[in-house]
């Protein structure tokens, strides 16, 4: 399973210089796990970038994954990770959901730099 943070998507959608790095997580649809903080991060900058039509029609293929609500449990779980490695409260709720769906967190974030079971593009 796979969750890609949201500076991944931002990569692929600007098709940047990892953007090939994410490609494999994301289409492979059947293991992608999209938690919803990705939604509101990734729509939110595409608007303010593009406009809000042009971010619906991109935030889509986000949807071609498994999107995965704020639950309880997810939310005290990123509280205390949020804490233990001085996480934002968006990175800490990605980092949770793919922690609990034992899934590979792809990003290019310095913040999660060292964490267990995270993939960064090559420097």
């Amino acid at each position: 399973m796979n969750v890609v943070d949201s500076s991944g998507w931002l990569e692929y959608f600007a098709d940047g210089e990892h953007a090939e790095f994410f490609a494999p997580a994301i289409q492979d649809s059947e293991n992608l796990i999209v938690p919803t903080a990705c939604l509101y991060e990734v729509f939110k900058r595409l608007t303010l970038l593009l406009g809000e039509d042009a971010a619906l029609a991109a935030v889509g293929v986000l949807y071609t994954g498994r999107i995965v609500d704020i639950t309880a449990e997810v939310a005290l779980y990123a509280a205390q990770l949020s804490i233990q490695h001085k996480l934002s409260m968006a990175d800490s709720l990605i980092l949770a959901t793919a922690r609990l769906h034992r899934a590979t967190l792809w990003t290019k974030d310095e913040h999660f730099r060292g964490l267990e079971g995270v993939r960064f593009p090559p420097r």
